[in-house]
């Protein structure tokens, strides 16, 4: 039986693995604070900066949940890879007031 963490520290923890993992493709440079870039689409890629407050939702932790179990910590964009349709994405992001 493992310890369970609460949901907000295990967002953060498979961000800071995600971006620590792949190659670096893309400059932190260009994410304001306070954001970080998550890459989104079932074929195409398309890149999203969101706001960091997204990792306290639980709806969004899903999605990284959903991404954990599909990626693990190897995230074939080297940054933050959710596996879901870009409209359903743009939902929820939505939904949270992230977009």
């Amino acid at each position: 039986m493992g310890i369970r963490m609460p949901r907000a520290t295990q967002a953060k923890q498979i961000l800071r693995r995600s971006f620590s993992n792949g190659s670096k493709k893309s400059s932190s440079l260009d994410i304001p604070k306070g954001y970080f870039a998550v890459y989104v689409g079932e074929q195409e890629k398309k890149r999203f900066v969101v706001p960091i407050s997204l990792l306290g939702q639980p709806l969004f932790q899903e999605l990284l949940q959903q991404a954990e179990e599909e990626f693990g910590f190897d995230h074939p964009m080297g940054g933050l890879t959710i596996p879901c349709s870009e409209d359903l994405f743009h939902d929820v992001a939505s939904c949270l007031g992230a977009l």
